[in-house]
């Protein structure tokens, strides 16, 4: 039976931060710990061994699989640092027009630095991707 990698664990956020090589990605990880938390409303927690989450979800597909997931995350990796959003709203392309520098995949948006995108449209993903899968997984 599969077994999901990215559950939620007893780690400490602190520690990971702490952990991360580069001064200047763990200044900005720091910073993005309290965008989160005062954004989402949710404390950090760690899932799996590198990704920094908030609230969670139990999501279910068609297919039967099913599991828990943060509603909204990051992770300080060592190239870029990924943000976690929810995928399938038309509302999160819109505000990455304007996001700034990123590269983005089917879950994540890639960033270099902070310095490169705008905070308040930051602070919208993660609202407008927490008021997405609320809706979608209403029984929370």
């Amino acid at each position: 039976m599969y077994e999901l990698k990215t559950k939620e664990t007893d780690n400490s956020v602190i520690e990971f931060i702490e952990s991360v090589d580069s001064p200047k990605k763990r200044e900005d990880a720091y910073r993005l710990l309290d965008i989160f938390t005062e954004t989402s409303g949710y404390e950090a927690k760690m899932w799996g061994p590198s990704i920094i989450g908030f609230g969670s979800y139990h999501y279910k597909y068609a297919s039967g699989h099913e599991g828990n997931a943060p509603l909204v995350g990051f992770s300080p990796r060592k190239a870029k640092i990924s943000l976690y959003f929810a995928t399938g709203d038309t509302k999160r392309e819109e505000l990455l027009k304007n996001f700034g520098k990123h590269t983005s995949g089917k879950a994540c948006v890639y960033i270099n630095k902070l310095a490169d995108i705008d905070v308040d449209v930051l602070k919208n993903l993660i609202s407008q991707s927490i008021s997405f899968l609320q809706e979608m997984y209403p029984d929370q």
